[in-house]
């Protein structure tokens, strides 16, 4: 038995993650995309239609894009001009933060904090929204996301190094047993590996007895 995520009635939720060939999301001591980002990455970032999605995150990620943003804005700023410009195109896009804790005025604009149960709310916006929608980072938020059943596509672009010693965020510890079907796949200036899959959330390895 599996489960597909979503269906063509639905707004579509993409989780989209950058990560290191051993799954971390960051590193201590290295600086923003491992430094191995080039021209036709960042070309593609600015260009993808997902732009124009709703983003989704946690308290957590909301105030590291809050920070950033601050530092940006700092005449003596260490953020390169494509650092800052993403920065600024996730500080002005719609964002759906859920969290207990966030209390107006908010840092970012373009900001509505959800105080509710994120998989019902997602869940809702899936059902009743007007655009579809994407998380960043927001690692917890993702996971429960997959879990539920409410991911239509998983994409990550994959940066060729091993961070085993300075590596912090896991990303795949706690997910469920998920089958992904490959959709895309790509190559960034020439290491880069981008891969966009379709997930099926399992009950077991495929193949196993059915449970009852």
């Amino acid at each position: 038995m599996h489960e597909n995520a979503g269906d063509s009635s639905t707004q579509e939720l993409l989780v989209d993650f950058i990560i290191s060939l051993d799954g971390y999301a960051s590193a201590e001591g290295w600086p923003g995309w491992w430094g191995l980002e080039g021209p036709e990455y960042l070309r593609w970032l600015e260009e993808q239609p997902e732009n124009d999605y709703t983003i989704l995150m946690g308290a957590k990620t909301y105030r590291q894009m809050a920070g950033f943003a601050a530092q940006s804005a700092e005449s003596e700023s260490s953020f390169t001009t494509d650092e800052e410009s993403s920065i600024g195109g996730i500080a002005q896009a719609p964002k759906v933060v859920f969290s207990s804790t966030l209390k107006p005025p908010f840092a970012l604009p373009n900001t509505e904090v959800v105080n509710a149960d994120a998989v019902e709310a997602v869940a809702e916006m899936k059902r009743s929204g007007t655009k579809p929608m994407r998380t960043i980072g927001s690692l917890s938020l993702s996971r429960a996301l997959l879990a539920a059943g409410l991911v239509d596509r998983f994409r990550v672009v994959v940066f060729p190094v091993i961070t085993g010693k300075t590596g912090s965020e896991r990303i795949y510890d706690g997910y469920p047993d998920v089958a992904l079907e490959l959709v895309e796949s790509r190559t960034f200036d020439g290491r880069l590996q981008l891969l966009d899959y379709i997930p099926t959330l399992l009950t077991g390895p495929p193949g196993a007895p059915a449970e009852r």
